[in-house]
């Protein structure tokens, strides 16, 4: 499941971040030009300019008739955000007040539908 940046750079997608006028790749295993930062962890910063696309991967899916966002997954659970914006809904639902709106839970993972990717 994705949810953030994602940057193609020769040809090849990675996870990535912009900063100003520079976007950090990050890749899970050493490179030319990859910095470890820590363990299973490397980045390399590159001008906006040498990236050939950038783009915010989303995952959405649903759940009991409802819309969310899904934010990771544990074993055979999703972490959802719900995206319908009623109250009554999300706390009929027993979500997470996660903050004023944002609401969140655990959903397992045989209950979801429409389980797709997004670039926004």
């Amino acid at each position: 499941m994705r949810d953030g940046y994602v940057a193609r750079w020769r040809g090849r997608e990675y996870q990535a971040s912009p900063d100003g006028d520079d976007i950090r790749l990050y890749q899970p295993e050493p490179g030319e030009g990859f910095e470890e930062i820590r363990a299973g962890r490397y980045v390399r910063v590159l001008p906006a300019s040498e990236i050939e696309d950038l783009a915010y991967v989303r995952t959405t899916c649903t759940w009991k008739g409802q819309p969310f966002i899904v934010l990771g997954e544990h074993d055979a659970w999703l972490r959802v955000e719900y995206t319908g914006g009623r109250w009554p809904v999300a706390e009929a639902m027993r979500l997470e007040v996660f903050d004023f709106g944002v609401y969140q839970g655990w959903a397992p993972a045989a209950e979801v539908t429409d389980l797709r990717e997004q670039r926004v």
